[in-house]
């Protein structure tokens, strides 16, 4: 059921490794890489709600969900593709917009997928096996440079714009992944059948998109005080996420090579270093996240959580102190702890507080509390990067751990009748 996660995961690895170095190759501004990124933020909030709401509401003979899998997994293979052969700054910057819309159109969908076949004792093993799916899909987007490097592909091999050619064939394997892993899901698991009672509610109430806004602005309004409090608890970590995404390169270039020059050679090493740390705490989410399943089911979602979340913030301020390279692997392990936690114990807190009816448009709001936080990231870093930060990119990732031991603290007050 989960395999389809592989492949929309993989190329969220792609994304996370690669578009800060393929801007700056580029040619973009260090100040302004987070402008650059706004594309994942703006389409998923768009999208998501709207996809979620529809998904609630679709009949046809492939099922509720199915239809938006593959037809965000065809678009997203398509961007995957085109991205690293961009010839300039803002067509790999348009490039991400279809990247991303196409993402978010199978994302929420995905996970409302997941809630419907499962009851509500297996959502924490079904939710944290998406999450393991997660870690293994990421783990190997973040090696596959350095994989290709050691079956002999020269890692100073650029083409005509810059972009390593270790770059380009790992985009190309990523086109490959996300179509094939949702076609394997939708091959080996059927979506259970609407009951008579769900066809009649679907049939009664009207479509379009007039009413699916309705739809959305009344699901807000009647938001569960759950999905309320986790609202806190997302801003301060998907805002230190993204900080984390867009400056770990140039950081571990600063820290070992005292550049942040994208044509450097110590640029590219920071690239496959990044590469390989990362591909290593994806990893150790793969492994941790059927780790929680018991610690989750014994302490409830929120105090595991909040462990979790505490072990990544300490790891990620200890990083720009972090002058040997095989020391990195040791923060990566409360990263890839937290990493596993972020992408599962939210929506075990979020499943059960939600009508089953609704769970698509709830599963879309709540990416909301994901993109919102990565929108107001991206339009206020830049105006104290270079002043409250000192245009230091180490500083970058020392804010990103305060913030995450903010939203440990957080999800401590979040008041659940479920664990």
């Amino acid at each position: 059921m989960n395999v389809g996660f592989f492949g929309i995961q993989y190329s969220f690895g792609l994304q996370q490794s690669n578009m800060s170095p393929i801007y700056k190759y580029l040619g973009a501004d260090e100040a302004s890489l987070p402008y650059l990124w706004l594309a994942g933020p703006v389409t998923g909030l768009i999208v998501q709600p709207i996809v979620g709401a529809m998904s609630d509401k679709t009949v046809s003979r492939w099922g509720r969900r199915t239809p938006y899998f593959l037809i965000g997994a065809v678009l997203c293979s398509i961007g995957l593709f085109f991205m690293p052969f961009s010839s300039s700054l803002w067509m790999a910057a348009g490039l991400l917009w279809i990247l991303d819309a196409a993402n978010n159109i199978t994302m929420e969908p995905y996970r409302a997928f997941v809630s419907d076949k499962l009851p509500e004792n297996q959502h924490s093993t079904g939710f944290l096996t998406q999450s393991a799916f997660t870690g293994l899909g990421q783990t190997l987007s973040y090696l596959t440079p350095s994989i290709l490097i050691f079956f002999g592909l020269n890692k100073d091999l650029v083409n005509s714009h810059h972009i390593p050619y270790t770059t380009i064939v790992a985009f190309v394997i990523g086109a490959f992944f996300s179509i094939a892993a949702i076609l394997w899901s939708v091959k080996t698991t059927k979506e259970q059948p609407l009951s008579e009672a769900e066809l009649a509610e679907i049939n009664a109430n009207p479509v379009g998109v007039a009413q699916t806004l309705k739809d959305i602005v009344l699901a807000i309004k009647e938001m569960p005080l759950v999905m309320k409090q986790l609202a806190v608890v997302k801003f301060f970590q998907w805002y230190a996420l993204f900080c984390y995404w867009q400056y770990i390169v140039s950081s571990i270039s600063t820290t070992f090579f005292g550049t942040t020059d994208q044509a450097s050679e110590g640029f590219r090493d920071a690239v496959l270093i990044n590469g390989q740390v990362g591909g290593f705490y994806n990893f150790v989410a793969f492994i941790a996240a059927f780790a929680l399943v018991p610690l989750t089911n014994k302490w409830g979602a929120s105090r595991s959580h909040s462990l979790s979340l505490t072990l990544a913030g300490i790891g990620m301020l200890c990083i720009p102190l972090i002058c040997e390279q095989w020391l990195l692997f040791i923060p990566m392990i409360g990263i890839g702890i937290a990493w596993a936690s972020i992408m599962g114990n939210p929506y075990i807190m979020l499943a059960g507080s939600i009508p089953p009816q609704r769970t698509g448009i709830y599963m879309g709001i709540f990416n909301m509390f994901i993109v919102i936080p990565m929108m107001i990231q991206i339009f206020t870093l830049p105006l104290y990067y270079k002043t409250w930060l000192g245009g230091n990119p180490e500083n970058v990732i020392r804010l990103a751990g305060a913030l995450l031991i903010c939203a440990a603290i957080a999800v401590l007050f979040i008041k659940s009748n479920k664990k």
